[in-house]
This record gives structure tokens, sequence and C-alpha cells, in this order.
């Protein structure tokens, strides 16, 4: 990933150190708008800051921005749990990859989620949707399914993909390693997209196209690669060419260690007998105690 260091030498200094904490401080802000919902009913402030592109293209553009405020998830116990289990991975990972790195990954995924929400909101009446691009049911319908759970959900699978054997204690009993975790949690997520409609499918999709791009670039793929396949195959076959034309035999066609190129005795024939190469002759040829010091040089 050169480029990625390349961008970190140029504007590193202008990463945010601690960026998970701004993260869970966005959410606090989000569950006290989200209160205002439950007291007046409806959605309250929420509605005002969510992802809309219908209302971000006739003039409410602070949405671009303010979206990364909702929470990801109702408010309960269980929730402020995961925000304490969240904060934790994420600043583990932060320590492990750096500043600068955590944040690209960060930001990166919050934008392929805007981008690709809008870039729904505009192809839906083309694959013959009841909605237009300009109908404020649309614009409304996606903003329902976008949040920064899967955000979350990316930070997740990226630290079981570092961390894959740590063990944490599910509902503070039971220890388990996080990569089972990661891989239920892989198929829950499997599910909803199978059964979701597919502007759902495509929204989840996108918000995780940041893991996906990180699993992939730290993978060593080039000993998959046909080349390198290729490679491993022909330097076996020489291997093999070479043993094979270098292996000695008896009369009963036994594969031996040492065979004498006079009279053709092995090991197996008598097992005091000694054998030693020929310096004087040009070849491997290998002669028994017998014959070596009376056999005729090879030049």
């Amino acid at each position: 990933m050169n480029w990625l260091n390349k961008l970190e030498r140029k504007f590193g200094r202008y990463a945010i150190s601690g960026l998970t904490r701004y993260m869970i401080l966005s959410y606090v802000i989000g569950y006290l708008l989200s209160l205002t919902g439950m007291i007046n009913g409806g959605s309250g402030l929420l509605g005002l800051i969510n992802l809309n592109p219908y209302l971000i293209f006739h003039g409410q553009v602070w949405r671009l921005v303010t979206w990364v405020l909702m929470p990801p998830g109702s408010l309960s116990i269980f929730t402020v749990i995961m925000l304490f289990f969240y904060y934790s991975l994420g600043t583990a990972l932060e320590q492990t990859w750096g500043t600068f790195r955590y944040n690209v990954y960060i930001f990166s995924g919050l934008l392929i989620t805007l981008v690709g929400t809008i870039v729904v909101y505009f192809i839906g009446p083309a694959l013959g949707l009841r909605y237009t691009a300009i109908a404020p049911e649309w614009g409304a319908l996606l903003a329902s399914a976008v949040s920064t759970y899967y955000v979350n959900m990316s930070i997740f699978f990226a630290f079981a993909a570092n961390y894959p054997d740590m063990r944490v204690m599910l509902y503070f009993i039971i220890p388990v390693k996080i990569k089972w975790l990661a891989i239920f949690d892989a198929v829950l997520m499997l599910f909803s997209i199978v059964t979701s409609p597919w502007f759902i499918k495509i929204i989840i999709l996108l918000s995780l196209l940041n893991f996906v791009i990180f699993f992939l670039s730290t993978r060593n793929f080039k000993r998959v690669s046909p080349q390198e396949i290729h490679r491993k195959w022909e330097f076996k076959r020489s291997v093999n060419n070479a043993k094979r034309s270098g292996m000695k035999y008896n009369s009963d066609g036994k594969i031996t260690k040492h065979k004498c190129a006079v009279c053709g005795r092995t090991e197996l024939d008598s097992p005091n007998l000694e054998f030693r190469f020929c310096s004087r002759c040009n070849g491997n040829y290998e002669y028994c105690q017998d014959h070596l010091f009376t056999h005729k040089h090879i030049s």
C-alpha cells in the first residue's frame, strides 16, 4: 500500500487523534436528539439531520455531514455496553494501524456510504421502481435505511481480522474468541442482505466496502497467482526429474542409496560393503571397496 504511505507522509499531520472518542460523542448527541422524537412523536430532531438525498438536493446541504450523528441503534443498556466495546476496539485499531490509517479507514467508510446512498437515489427510477428521483417519499425511505451501524461493524470486523484469537467475555460470562463472534455476525449480516430490498443490499455492501478493501489489501495473493503456481509446479517437476535421474536400483528394482558402477552391488546386497566416489572420474560415479582402486577411470 505505497499510495497510503505517500498520503500519510503528506497529510498525516492532519489526522484526528482519538477519532473513536469523537464518534461515540456524536452518537451521544444523536441519542439526545432522538429523545425529542420520543417526547413529541415521530423522528424528532433526527429528521432534520438524516441522510435524505431529496432534501439535500433541495437546499438542506448540512445533511451531507450531520447524518454521521445518526445513532447506530435504539437506546438501551445493551447499546451503552456496545458503545464502550466499540470504543475499546477502535482505540486498539488506532494504536495498531496508526492515527492516519485509522482515519482513512473510518472516513472512507462514511464517504462510500454517503456517495453510495446518493447514487442509489438516482438509479432507483432506472430500475423500474414506483418512486422517482425527485419523489420525497423515495428520499425519506433511503434516509430511514442509512446510519452508522455498518461503519461500526466494519470496525469490529477489522479488529477481528487483526486479532482473531483474542478472547472476549460474552455477556461478561462466556469466554469466546472474537473471530467466532465475527463469523456469527457475518452470517447474520448475510441473511439480512439476502432478505432485504435491493437498495438496502447496496447500502449494506457499500458501508462495508472499506473493510473489504482493507482485507484484500492485507492478504498475500501472490502465492495463489497463476505465475506463482506455474513456478512452483515447474520447480517441483525439476526436483522430481533430478531425483529420478540420480536414483540407484539393485537387481530387484529396489531403490538404493549406493551402487557400484563396476559390479552393480548395493548396500542391500551386503550391509558391510563400503562405497566411495572417485575424484578422478569425470561424473557422479560411485564404487564399492573392491573396485574403488582397480576400476578404469572415466574421463
